[in-house]
């Protein structure tokens, strides 16, 4: 939110400016909104105060109550969607109605070679773990009563790649980022995530490749807004961490991929202080049977 993005090569640009469509005062500002709105999300306790505020009927129970359900990431993102075309109006005229065209992709075997090394093996440890292990286990704490399958996951991502790639498809995986954000702003079943898809679908065969526009004149301040809102319920899943090995494991793993500017080098530095953290406590147990933790 602080810097200004360049954000097909990842990097930052310089300080963003304070005023502006697209400023710092803007992004303070919805973000002071979410929290309002969502606070720390202590759905029992907001529902209680509701419910005992509800049986006076006064007018400050019917406004909590209306404040408490608003959707919050929906009227931010709207926001975002109507600033965008006041920051550039003429891109009326450049939306056309229709989807975009699709052809078959021929790959070569050039293209197979250089996609896998310059994408498939860089991508994969970060895939595994955000797409696959990340997802499990933040879905597990989010929806204990609920069965989760690394398989099932896995073999949809592989699909959803192998089918788009022939289609000039972007690469896409479920992402624990964008769970952590719909269950965040509310989206707790399978509907909401029907909806979001629907939704996608119809905007994708009604404004097609139109919509690149929008998306180029949408503020990154709200963007970022949302993001730190997704990263912060992410967060918030490592406090059933109850131990200082599993602790220690993972400020390993965060500090690494921090500085190292590598998730990868992170995870396999977090698996390898893991494994001899493990090691140490198996010959601790066959040398000193007899002796405690």
């Amino acid at each position: 939110m602080r810097k200004t993005q360049d954000l097909p090569k990842s990097k930052a640009l310089g300080d963003r400016n304070w005023l502006g469509l697209d400023g710092l005062v803007l992004a303070i500002v919805c973000l002071c909104f979410i929290v309002i709105v969502n606070g720390d999300k202590d759905d029992d306790g907001c529902e209680k105060r509701v419910e005992e505020d509800g049986r006076n009927r006064s007018r400050v129970s019917r406004a909590k109550s209306v404040v408490f359900s608003l959707p919050s990431a929906f009227i931010v993102f709207v926001l975002g969607v109507v600033l965008a075309f006041v920051r550039r109006p003429e891109m009326v005229h450049e939306i056309k109605f229709g989807p975009s065209s699709m052809e078959v992709v021929k790959l070569s075997k050039h293209a197979w070679k250089k996609g896998f090394v310059k994408g498939t093996i860089p991508q994969l440890p970060l895939s595994i773990l955000n797409s696959v292990i990340g997802v499990c286990k933040l879905s597990k704490d989010l929806f204990p009563e609920k069965d989760f399958s690394a398989t099932s996951l896995s073999v949809s991502v592989g699909l959803m790649n192998l089918v788009g790639s022939w289609f000039g498809a972007m690469p896409c995986c479920h992402g624990a980022g964008g769970l952590a954000g719909q269950y965040k702003f509310g989206g707790r079943s399978g509907g909401c995530v029907a909806i979001l898809g629907g939704a996608k679908l119809v905007l994708g065969l009604v404004l097609g490749s139109s919509l690149a526009h929008i998306l180029r004149q949408f503020p990154v301040g709200i963007l970022g807004v949302l993001l730190l809102f997704a990263g912060i319920e992410l967060a918030t899943c490592c406090r059933d961490i109850n131990s200082k090995q599993d602790s220690f494991v993972m400020l390993i793993c965060t500090a690494v991929s921090l500085v190292g500017s590598s998730a990868a080098l992170g995870f396999l530095c977090g698996m390898i202080v893991y494994v001899l953290l493990r090691l140490r406590n198996w010959t601790s147990d066959k040398l000193f049977p007899d002796m405690g933790p």
